[in-house]
Formats: C-alpha cells, structure tokens, sequence
C-alpha cells in the first residue's frame, strides 16, 4: 500500500504541475482548474470531485456524491492507488494524450471507472442499495453502466466510454483497454457467470462477448465481433460469429496435433 501511496502522491505532484502551467498560460481556464485541481490536497479529493461533478444534478447530489466517494477512500486508500494507475494508463495507451491532466478532467471513461471501484466497495460491503444508485447515475450521466459486482483490474482505460455495458458477475483483468459500445454479459440461453477477461485484453468497439468464457491474457478481439466461446491468449477473435486468428505458432502446432 505505501508503495501505491508514493506513486499517487507523485502523480498527483505531476497534475498540479500541469494545472499550474494551464493556468499561467489561460487565466479564465485557471478559474476552472482551481475548483478541479489546485483546490485539493491530494488525488482522492480531486477524484471525488470529479465524480461529484458529473454525477450530481444539483449542487446537494454533487456533494453527496463526493462525501461517498471520499468516505470510501479513505476505508479502503489502494483505490485512490487503482486510480493512480488507471490515469497512469491513460497516458501510456491513448494517443491522443501524454499529459495526465486532460484524461482527469475530460476523459468520461476515468470517471466512469472510479465510479464503479466505489460502486463495487459498496457492493462487496454490504451496501448494496447504494451501489446500485451509483451504477445507475453513472449509466444515466456518462453512458457507461457497469454492474457493481463486476471485478476490474487496474490499469484498465476505456477508450471513448460509450455505450459499454458489463454485466453482473463478469470479471477484468489488469491492462485491460476497452473501447465503446462493447457489451460482456452473460448468456440467456445459458445463465450463469459472465465472461472473465484476461490481462492485457484489447476489446474492440462495438464487440459483443457472451456466456461463462474465458478470453486469455493479451487476447485482441476485433470490432463488431460475436464472442461465445473462449479465446486462448495471445489471439484475435474477429467476425459474427467470431473465428480465431493469429494465434501463436504453439497453439497452432498444439491444434495440428490434435
């Protein structure tokens, strides 16, 4: 946990540098930043905000927002360091940005996720009303609905976070990109646990996956693809319904022996 810590406050360092350099060069902008950034102590408090901001309605929803989310925080501080990294990921997989202070105050998907590491504490701790409340202002607010009990790694991005649907019970691993319009669910013909999605996944947009799966660590599947089945690590399902292709070679020789 300390070593989490170090990395958010060094981080968070990095932001209010970068907020202090936007103001300098756009004073009207800098009024903005103050309440966003240079008005708070660390990542957590600017996170809470965020969230507050775009979840509220009304000046009294953004505060109660906000107090949730802090009061989370500071049960349970690894997830001000999932933040951390989740907006450290940012910066590595889009490249649209390298800077750290426009995901924070711009990117839906950032916040949606934040949203739904508070929403799931709440679920796992028997709170699960208000679990559901935030899931359901998040849907409504920024398009992204994401079932409390869902399991996310860290390091996880959704890139443009619209109209991404997980349902209940499916589980994220780390390094996880996820684009918009991708829905993971279970199967109706076949109820039960949701998809389990391995580390270093890129889900493409508009890809559907289906059922109790398994998509394997650094698997790609491809845009619009129908995926009921699992998907061996390290390969790309594409199509409707999906084929696998550019396995690696020790899955193609182990298939050939078959």
């Amino acid at each position: 946990m300390a070593e989490a810590h170090r990395s958010s406050t060094a981080l968070w360092a990095s932001i209010r540098h970068e907020a202090e350099l936007a103001v300098a060069r756009d004073p009207l902008f800098g009024r903005a930043l103050s309440a966003a950034v240079l008005d708070h102590p660390d990542l957590g408090s600017a996170v809470a905000h965020q969230i507050g901001a775009r979840l509220g309605g009304s000046e009294a929803a953004r505060a109660r927002f906000a107090a949730i989310v802090l009061d989370v925080y500071a049960a349970t501080p690894d997830l001000v360091g999932a933040a951390s990294r989740d907006l450290s990921a940012i910066a590595v997989h889009d490249p649209a940005t390298t800077a750290l202070l426009p995901p924070l105050l711009n990117y839906k998907g950032y916040i949606a996720l934040q949203a739904h590491r508070v929403a799931h504490w709440l679920w796992s701790n028997a709170q699960p009303d208000l679990a559901l409340l935030l899931q359901a202002d998040a849907s409504t607010a920024l398009q992204v609905s994401i079932h409390p009990s869902v399991e996310i790694g860290t390091s996880a991005f959704l890139d443009h976070a619209t109209g991404i649907v997980i349902g209940a019970h499916s589980r994220i691993g780390d390094d996880v990109t996820i684009l918009q319009n991708v829905t993971i669910g279970r199967h109706d013909a076949l109820p039960g646990r949701g998809p389990r999605i391995g580390n270093g996944v890129l889900l493409s947009s508009g890809a559907t996956l289906l059922g109790d799966i398994h998509v394997g660590d650094f698997a790609k599947v491809g845009a619009g693809a129908v995926v009921t089945a699992d998907v061996p690590a390290g390969c790309t399902a594409v199509g409707s319904p999906a084929r696998l292709t550019n396995c690696p070679e020790r899955l193609r020789e182990t298939a050939a022996e078959a």
